[in-house]
Formats: structure tokens, C-alpha cells, sequence
């Protein structure tokens, strides 16, 4: 009986193949990664956003909880009036473009919040700081508390409710 001569057959081994689909594998991801970097920094900073406003709302919830259902000094009770976050006492209805109407001035929530429920309230990743934080809360007619980004990136809505 005649041995097979795989010297002279053409085609690919299983192993060639299997190198040939890692290697565009790899060139796929990392041209992925590399045509739209501004949307994957996008991305990025909208998943600290909704980390934030998770936070935010944690903070306020337990601080409820703690004082037997009294919300942090400041928090109004005028549904539909959104408060921007932060410590400047004029400006903030300007810069937040998902709500309307703001109230003219920031809401410093942080003597309430800080040290015991969060160690600051966190600025927008892009355009806050801790004069105007970017995200903002809102008490409805039914006693739920919404806080959201003022500015979220590519026509996202990032709010959240209790």
C-alpha cells in the first residue's frame, strides 16, 4: 500500500487557518478602536455620567432614610423647578440644556451629602466643576426624586428616578 504524499496536495491546514482569523481578528479590533475614538471617549464619559446621577440619588435617598424622610436642605418642592448641582449662586440655568426651566441659581446639597454619604458631589466629566456640577434633581408632584446630566453626549438622556 501506497502512502499519501501531502507534499504535493494544495490548500491550507487547519492551523494555517486558524492564524489567518486571529490575525484579522486582531486588525478588526484595533481598526475599530482606532476610526472613532471621539465616540468611544463619548461613550466613556456617559458611563461616568450615569454613575454619577446612580450616586447622587443613592446619597439623597439614604440621607432621606437617616432624617426620617426629609429631603437635604434646598430641595424644593415645586415639581417641574429643576436645581443644578453645585456651589455658584448664579448661572446654572444656562449651561443645563436638558431641562427646562432651571432655577437661576446652583443648589449646594453638598453640606448634607458629603462626608457621610459621598466624599463630594461628582462634576460632569467634560464640563463640570464644583461651582456648576452639570447634573441636576427634580422633585415631581408624586414625591420622586429625579437627578440627571445636564449635558450627556451623542443625544443621550441620562436621568434616573426613586
Amino acid at each position: 500500500m501506497k502512502g499519501v504524499d501531502f507534499r504535493n496536495r494544495k490548500g491550507f491546514t487547519l492551523i494555517e487557518l486558524l492564524i489567518i482569523i486571529g490575525i484579522i481578528a486582531i486588525l478588526f479590533a484595533v481598526i475599530l478602536i482606532a476610526v472613532d475614538p471621539v465616540r468611544r471617549f463619548a461613550e466613556a464619559r456617559n458611563a461616568v455620567r450615569r454613575e454619577d446621577v446612580r450616586d447622587i440619588l443613592e446619597a439623597i435617598l439614604e440621607y432621606t432614610t437617616d432624617f426620617k424622610g426629609n429631603y437635604p436642605s434646598g430641595i424644593d418642592n415645586s415639581p417641574g423647578s429643576v436645581q443644578v448641582l453645585g456651589t455658584y449662586t448664579s448661572g446654572c440655568d444656562s449651561t443645563c440644556t436638558a431641562t427646562s426651566p432651571a432655577e437661576t441659581s446652583c443648589l449646594d446639597i453638598s453640606p448634607s451629602l458629603v462626608e457621610t454619604y459621598l466624599s463630594e458631589i461628582p462634576p460632569d466629566p467634560a464640563y463640570g466643576s464644583a461651582g456648576n456640577t452639570d447634573y441636576y434633581v427634580d422633585k415631581t408632584t408624586g414625591g420622586r426624586i429625579i437627578v440627571g446630566a445636564c449635558d450627556p453626549e451623542r443625544g443621550e438622556t441620562i436621568k434616573v428616578a426613586r
